[in-house]
């Protein structure tokens, strides 16, 4: 085999790659908007929802689907600032099944334009967030501890108000755009 077929193979190989993985962004754009649940009943007033105590009950799937990790969170949310300036605080509480726990502290704070942003110390930078009709949906990074090490992990986070009292959540995980595992949550007003 000579240079130039051996240079052939390997600029094949990388335009196979490009157009692999533009494929691939281009698929993850082509997802649900925050838009189109506009028009969805009841609406969600996040403040509304996430003031009080609250449970949650989830599951952590891996990109196969099993279940490696379930989780219960106890929640004590609430508000305080004028309408239109209300800043939120949400401290979950988790308990994982194999007996470890967790805790976070979430601040939130609603934009004049009603999107929202939220800081936690696990969080890289602020999370950005906007509700639609009974959708919520926002994007983030979060420092994850796995195996004795720190990795950051993006977040596309989706929650949906069911009724006054339950809201489900579906969270995807992704690095470097690869999906790691998936976030499925239900929670439940006291």
């Amino acid at each position: 085999m000579n240079q130039r077929t051996t240079g052939f193979q390997a600029f094949s190989r990388l335009l196979a790659l490009a157009i692999a993985l533009s494929t691939s962004l281009l698929a993850g754009c082509a997802g649900p908007q925050i838009a189109d649940y506009a028009g969805e009943k009841p609406v969600l007033d996040l403040r509304q929802y996430f003031n009080g105590k609250l449970d949650a009950y989830g599951v952590f799937t891996d990109r196969s689907g099993k279940v490696v990790k379930r989780f219960t969170v106890a929640m004590k949310c609430s508000w305080q600032g004028m309408p239109g300036q209300e800043v939120g605080t949400l401290e979950e509480d988790f308990s994982y099944a194999d007996g470890s726990t967790g805790r976070r502290v979430w601040t939130l704070q609603r934009g004049a334009d009603g999107h929202y942003t939220g800081t936690a110390a696990d969080v890289v930078g602020e999370a950005r967030g906007e509700e639609k009709g009974n959708a919520f949906r926002w994007g983030y990074t979060l420092n994850l501890p796995v195996d004795g090490k720190t990795i950051e992990v993006q977040f596309d986070d989706w929650m949906y108000l069911m009724s006054d009292q339950v809201m489900l959540n579906k969270a995807v995980m992704r690095k470097f755009g690869f999906r790691l595992g998936e976030v499925t949550l239900s929670f439940v007003k006291r």
